[in-house]
């Protein structure tokens, strides 16, 4: 990895944990169900048949106490995850084996026996430049430099945890360099309007969500006449004057709605091409995502890995997952959101997608003045996330110190990131749970002030 002068303690830690997985035969491996895990986890199996050894990977929608205790419980020389740990590192410290963490989120203790890389140990923030495949795949690139071949599946994951949105830094802009150099990626201006067939892709589209025409047929095709477009075009064959009308369109609707200038720009981001994949970032991570949140985490993994199968199929739940998505966000936009004093919060049990949901909302109808948060609690534990904006957390706000410590209050725990966090705890501990938000967003805004 010469070229780049990456931190000399995270070198250290990856030629460790290199070490470490060379030392044995079978690896024990886990990841997160969700974009930046899933991409983590192929990364993993990809870096781990090359290197012949053999490896089980696991799963996880979360990392609580009930999954700790499945690692502890489950027999192994060396146990190797990605995307999730950070929360549980003394834990890791005990058990009788080998241990590889490669994780991204805010870290609350040092190891002292596990092997722990994570941006946030060398100055990195791991909610912006370096995110839980950008990790696997350093690690991948540590074990055999023939591994470069996969960095697209780390921009991938970038995009999946949004670390895209303004411009890659840090390790990711490494990354991304060096993909660029061997002609896996390249950077593509970006736009308003969403990929595929105009008539689809607005329809379906959640980003943007855009008021009176995402999941509204009548909606759409008003739109696409106004800009005297056919809806059988698709964003790539447009004229740069088509796309300026109807990017402009789209523009006044959004403002039109209160989506912030923030926002806009965010949406004009650069996008990141794959031409081995013959699609780009986002849509790549969408799809993957669509995979492991729907359950077919494997399927996710393996589409991920290269299998062509595995990819169609993985394709057509994305499809249908996109549907989904919209009738949620459409649910949710109708209902509204419960307002509290420095959160506002929707309950997600019916609809599902919270996370998502939740993200959907803060950008593009919900006070932005406030976090959004979303409640499932269609288990028997309720399963809590929670979005940001770049501007709250300029007025103080940290997700992942209010959710952490609004779901202790409720008896359960929580983490993530200062923009994005979740938590789980018992549901019928819910308004505990929001009175304590509340009052730690609170207490956040004032301390800043």
């Amino acid at each position: 990895m010469e070229g780049f002068d990456l931190p000399s303690k995270l070198l250290s830690a990856l030629r460790a944990a290199a070490d470490t997985v060379r030392g044995h035969d079978f690896i024990q491996c886990y990841s997160h169900f969700d974009a930046d895990g899933i991409t983590a986890a192929a990364i993993i199996s990809k870096a781990l048949l090359r290197e012949g050894k053999e490896f089980r990977m696991t799963i996880f929608p979360t990392l609580n106490e009930e999954q700790m205790k499945t690692i502890e419980e489950t027999p192994s020389e060396c146990v190797l995850i990605t995307d999730l740990g950070a929360s549980y590192i003394k834990r890791f410290d005990a058990l009788p084996c080998d241990a590889v963490v490669l994780d991204h989120h805010t870290v609350k203790d040092q190891a002292e026996k596990a092997v722990y890389a994570n941006p946030h140990l060398y100055g990195i923030d791991g909610m912006t430049s370096g995110c839980g495949a950008t990790m696997a795949f350093l690690f991948a690139v540590t074990l055999d430099e023939s591994n470069w071949d996969l960095a697209p599946l780390a921009l991938a994951g970038m995009a999946g945890d949004r670390q895209h949105i303004n411009g890659l830094s840090g390790l990711n802009a490494f990354v991304l360099s060096g993909a660029e150099q061997r002609g896996l990626a390249e950077e593509r201006p970006g736009s308003l309007i969403p990929p595929g067939k105009l008539s689809e892709s607005l329809y379906l589209s959640t980003d943007p969500y855009i008021r009176g025409v995402s999941g509204s047929e009548t909606g759409t095709a008003a739109l696409l006449a106004d800009a005297g477009i056919s809806g059988d075009r698709s964003q790539a064959d447009l004229t740069e004057e088509e796309k300026d009308r109807l990017s402009s369109l789209i523009a006044l609707k959004l403002i039109s709605q209160g989506v912030t200038r923030e926002k806009l720009e965010e949406l004009a981001r650069t996008r990141y091409w794959l031409p081995g994949w013959r699609t780009d970032a986002e849509s790549l991570s969408g799809v993957l995502n669509a995979a492991g949140r729907s359950g077919e985490a494997g399927l996710g993994v393996a589409a991920g890995m290269g299998d062509a199968e595995s990819l169609k199929a993985a394709e057509e739940i994305d499809r249908a997952s996109s549907r989904e998505l919209l009738e949620a966000v459409l649910a949710v936009d109708r209902e509204g959101l419960v307002q509290m004093e420095n959160i506002q919060w929707f309950d997600s049990s019916v609809v599902g997608f919270t996370g998502m949901v939740c993200g959907t909302a803060m950008s593009y109808f919900a006070d932005p003045s406030k976090p959004t948060v979303g409640v499932n609690t269609s288990d028997p534990k309720a399963n809590a996330s929670s979005r940001a904006t770049f501007s709250l957390l300029d007025a103080g706000v940290d997700l992942a110190e209010a959710m952490s410590e609004a779901a202790r209050a409720a008896g359960g725990e929580g983490g993530g990131h200062k923009i994005a966090a979740g938590g789980s705890f018992p549901s019928e501990r819910v308004q505990d749970f929001l009175r304590a938000a509340d009052e730690a967003v609170g207490r956040q805004k004032k301390t800043k002030n």
